[in-house]
């Protein structure tokens, strides 16, 4: 079960993942801890000082196309977005979200505004989405199988340990 709720940070369409952590800023270090100050700036100088309170990450289309490299989600994550909602995402950058933890949702987002306060809730018979401003809500299917153990675990790592651990 998961319940988050926060404020919409709004993004485009073809986000990719150069722009959530820019290449040059990747030759020194691949910690995200070290590069999250830099997410987005390419596209919105000095975001990541803005971000305070729980938050979403909402784009448009093909979210995090690019690079596979993992440190993408990672600098998300870091970044304190457990949740990412999309009308799609690039097949690698969703992958990378689950296995970090983050709750990745496509959705139609064209509703969602900037500051807009979202509510999610997931439980094993469907993800939640309201809008609070408006009170719309949509619904989907949960995460089943594999990726809604991993996403409960809070990532692919700790869902290992549980698995080696017998639990």
């Amino acid at each position: 079960m998961l319940d988050a709720r926060g404020r919409a940070w709004c993004f485009g369409d073809n986000i990719n993942t150069d722009y959530i952590i820019p290449s040059r800023r990747k030759k020194d270090t691949i910690d995200p801890e070290e590069l999250v100050s830099f997410m987005m700036e390419d596209i919105r100088p000095g975001f990541y000082s803005l971000l305070s309170g729980p938050r979403v990450l909402v784009a448009g289309e093909n979210f995090g196309c690019g690079s596979a490299m993992e440190v993408a989600a990672q600098v998300v994550k870091s970044a304190g977005f457990s949740v990412v909602i999309a009308k799609s995402f690039a097949r690698s950058f969703y992958r990378n979200a689950v296995n970090n933890g983050i709750l990745v949702i496509e959705m139609d987002t064209s509703s969602i505004t900037e500051g807009s306060e979202i509510a999610i809730h997931m439980d094993d018979e469907a993800i939640t989405v309201t809008l609070e401003e408006t009170g719309e809500k949509f619904s989907f299917p949960p995460f089943s199988g594999k990726l809604g153990q991993i996403l409960s675990s809070g990532g692919i790592v700790e869902y290992m340990k549980k698995r080696i651990n017998g639990e």
